[in-house]
Protein backbone atom coordinates (compact mmCIF):
# COMPACT_ATOMS: atom_id res chain seq x y z
CA UNK A 1 0.00 0.00 0.00
CA UNK A 2 1.06 3.51 -0.69
CA UNK A 3 -0.43 6.83 0.19
CA UNK A 4 0.00 10.03 -2.26
CA UNK A 5 -0.28 13.01 -0.04
CA UNK A 6 -1.51 16.08 -1.50
CA UNK A 7 -0.97 20.09 0.69
CA UNK A 8 0.24 23.43 -0.07
CA UNK A 9 2.50 26.15 1.94
CA UNK A 10 -1.04 28.02 2.39
CA UNK A 11 -3.68 25.45 3.41
CA UNK A 12 -3.76 25.54 6.98
CA UNK A 13 -5.23 21.87 7.40
CA UNK A 14 -1.84 20.80 5.61
CA UNK A 15 -0.04 22.55 8.83
CA UNK A 16 -2.03 20.47 10.97
CA UNK A 17 -1.50 16.82 9.00
CA UNK A 18 1.99 17.05 8.50
CA UNK A 19 3.24 16.32 12.19
CA UNK A 20 0.04 13.68 12.21
CA UNK A 21 1.38 11.69 9.37
CA UNK A 22 5.21 12.28 10.53
CA UNK A 23 3.91 10.04 13.66
CA UNK A 24 2.45 7.28 11.61
CA UNK A 25 5.10 6.97 9.49
CA UNK A 26 7.69 6.89 12.37
CA UNK A 27 5.18 4.23 14.15
CA UNK A 28 5.04 2.36 10.21
CA UNK A 29 8.24 2.68 8.21
CA UNK A 30 6.60 0.04 6.09
CA UNK A 31 4.43 2.84 4.63
CA UNK A 32 5.08 4.05 1.39
CA UNK A 33 3.87 7.57 1.33
CA UNK A 34 4.83 10.33 -1.29
CA UNK A 35 4.02 14.30 -0.81
CA UNK A 36 2.82 16.24 -3.66
CA UNK A 37 3.11 20.55 -3.54
CA UNK A 38 -0.33 21.32 -5.56
CA UNK A 39 1.11 24.83 -6.64
CA UNK A 40 4.72 23.12 -7.51
CA UNK A 41 4.29 19.66 -8.80
CA UNK A 42 1.10 20.05 -11.44
CA UNK A 43 1.86 16.40 -13.33
CA UNK A 44 0.94 14.61 -10.22
CA UNK A 45 -2.09 17.21 -9.53
CA UNK A 46 -3.56 16.59 -13.29
CA UNK A 47 -2.41 12.54 -13.01
CA UNK A 48 -4.67 12.19 -9.78
CA UNK A 49 -7.10 14.63 -10.55
CA UNK A 50 -6.50 16.80 -7.20
CA UNK A 51 -8.77 19.76 -6.50
CA UNK A 52 -7.58 23.09 -4.82
CA UNK A 53 -9.63 21.31 -1.71
CA UNK A 54 -6.55 20.27 0.65
CA UNK A 55 -5.17 18.33 2.11
CA UNK A 56 -5.89 15.14 -0.38
CA UNK A 57 -4.89 11.83 1.03
CA UNK A 58 -4.59 9.29 -2.33
CA UNK A 59 -4.55 5.24 -1.04
CA UNK A 60 -2.84 3.28 -3.56
CA UNK A 61 -3.27 -0.72 -3.28
CA UNK A 62 -0.04 -2.71 -5.05
CA UNK A 63 -1.28 -2.54 -8.10
CA UNK A 64 -0.64 1.30 -7.89
CA UNK A 65 -4.86 1.67 -8.09
CA UNK A 66 -6.33 3.77 -6.36
CA UNK A 67 -8.87 2.39 -3.63
CA UNK A 68 -9.57 5.01 -1.09
CA UNK A 69 -9.17 8.78 -1.33
CA UNK A 70 -9.72 11.42 2.12
CA UNK A 71 -9.61 15.13 1.65
CA UNK A 72 -9.05 17.48 4.62
CA UNK A 73 -8.05 16.66 8.45
CA UNK A 74 -7.86 13.34 9.19
CA UNK A 75 -7.83 11.85 13.05
CA UNK A 76 -4.91 10.12 13.73
CA UNK A 77 -6.73 6.69 14.96
CA UNK A 78 -8.73 7.01 12.13
CA UNK A 79 -5.59 6.80 9.49
CA UNK A 80 -4.29 4.13 11.59
CA UNK A 81 -7.08 1.99 11.33
CA UNK A 82 -7.28 2.56 7.26
CA UNK A 83 -3.40 1.38 7.23
CA UNK A 84 -4.09 -1.39 9.29
CA UNK A 85 -7.26 -2.39 7.47
CA UNK A 86 -5.43 -2.08 3.65
CA UNK A 87 -1.84 -2.61 4.56
CA UNK A 88 -1.80 -5.62 2.60
CA UNK A 89 -3.76 -4.52 -0.12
Amino acid sequence: MKVIKFGAVWCSGCLVMKPRWAEIEAENPWLQTEMHDFDEDKTAVEKYNVSDILPVFVFLDKNGNEFLRLNGEVAKDKLVNIINENKDR
